[in-house]
């Protein structure tokens, strides 16, 4: 009897493993192919992490349905928030890969991707970063994969960017501890001193809510250019202690900063900002049109938004990484992760954002940023130009 017993739960375990790596069915009989959804809802970046989420969920209302091996599959969302958190991220993490996702797509903050980079590679389970940029996501680990530019890329345009605009002298803040504002600080540093500009560098704790010191630094050292790559919980503090003390230099920041948390804290500012981005809001019609409509037809949706229907650019980024993942299981045949990892680097997709293709290391080969300035008067994004690397 207890042979039989043991033998029993050998083979539901078996059927267990083999349902979380081949697809499930719902209630109706249908298919199912999971796709994992790591981002945050909460804590720093957590508005970001919504909008995130957000291009996702309307990319999976427009196409809800995928066809794997000469079968039709419904897409289930398996969405988790990590709360910005490196810790509570590892956590969310091993929640996706036991609820037996193919894919898993995000998340918005670099240094969470990283912390959970571990437990994606090893449980065999290939992930894609929508827009976490520092290079460490992805140096090392064959399962972890990105359809954005890198921060060595951005923190050049951004140097390049404020050089052309006749700065010389940069003052730059960034978070103790945080993978991403660090690395952009420090990439932006040295490619503004190879251009014959001086850096001034500071940084503040977890928790810090005062910036008042930072900007008497920036100004008492005769900067002519404000560089803060950090949270938008961070940057709306900054904007309004800029605001108020007459900081008298544009705000620059990169892709964190395309919020319209930022849009509302602007609003009726006399500051410039200007940000480097992945997408500006017309650069696809129909993909903005559609978007629009369905955040404003759902008031989760709106409030997830910020409030308004405004087009971040971690939402069109969001939008086409639900699409390459379809490709990547059509391509594989099968919802087994271990077959759709087989396939991902030579997985392509024509994107709202541009052309994903895999390079070295599992990034996307990309050579354009966006950059684009806060209308403070109306509360909008206003396209710059799109800037290269030289």
């Amino acid at each position: 009897m207890k042979k039989k017993l043991a033998l029993l739960l050998v083979l539901v375990m078996l059927f267990t493993l083999f349902a979380a790596g081949c697809g499930n069915t719902d209630e109706g009989g249908d298919k199912v192919v999971k796709i994992g959804v790591f981002e945050p809802a909460t804590g720093d970046n957590g508005a970001g992490g919504k909008q995130e989420t957000l291009g996702v969920q309307y990319a999976n209302s427009v196409q809800p349905t995928v066809e794997i091996g000469g079968e039709t599959y419904t897409v289930k969302l398996e969405i988790v928030d990590n709360e910005s958190s490196p810790e509570k991220g590892v956590s969310a993490a091993q929640n996706l890969v036991t609820s037996g996702v193919s894919i898993i797509l995000g998340t918005y903050g670099s240094g969470v991707a990283i912390a959970a980079g571990k437990t994606f590679s090893d449980a065999g389970v290939p992930a894609v970063g929508i827009t976490c940029t520092n290079p460490q996501v992805t140096l090392g680990n064959d399962f972890y994969y990105r359809i954005c530019f890198l921060d060595p890329f951005q923190g050049t345009v951004l140097a390049n960017y404020a050089w052309e605009q006749g700065h010389t002298k940069a003052y730059c803040l960034n978070k103790m501890g945080d993978d991403y504002s660090a690395g952009l600080v420090n990439y932006f540093s040295k490619a503004f001193e190879e251009l014959g500009g001086k850096v001034v560098k500071e940084e503040f704790e977890q928790g810090n809510a005062d910036f008042a010191a930072n900007i008497a630094t920036a100004k008492k050292n005769g900067c002519d250019v404000f560089f803060a790559p950090v949270s938008t919980e961070a940057a709306a503090l900054i904007i309004d202690q800029a605001d108020a003390q007459k900081i008298g230099m544009p705000l620059l920041a990169a892709d964190t900063w395309d919020s319209n948390v930022i849009l509302g804290a602007a609003k009726g500012t006399d500051l410039e900002i200007v940000v480097t981005t992945f997408y500006q809001e017309g650069g696809d019609e129909t993909f903005d049109k559609g978007v629009k409509a369905w955040i404003e037809g759902d008031s989760t949706n709106l409030a997830n938004n910020g409030g308004n229907s405004e087009i971040a650019a971690v939402t069109a980024m969001g939008y086409d990484a639900y699409f390459l993942a379809l490709e990547a299981l059509k391509a594989a045949g099968s919802t087994d992760p271990a077959k759709v990892q087989e396939v991902l680097s030579g997985v392509t997709y024509e994107g709202v954002c541009g052309k994903i293709v895999f390079g070295e290391n599992g990034d996307a080969v990309r050579d354009m940023a966006v950059v684009k300035k806060c209308n403070t008067t109306d509360g909008v994004w206003e396209f710059v130009s799109n800037q290269y690397v030289k």
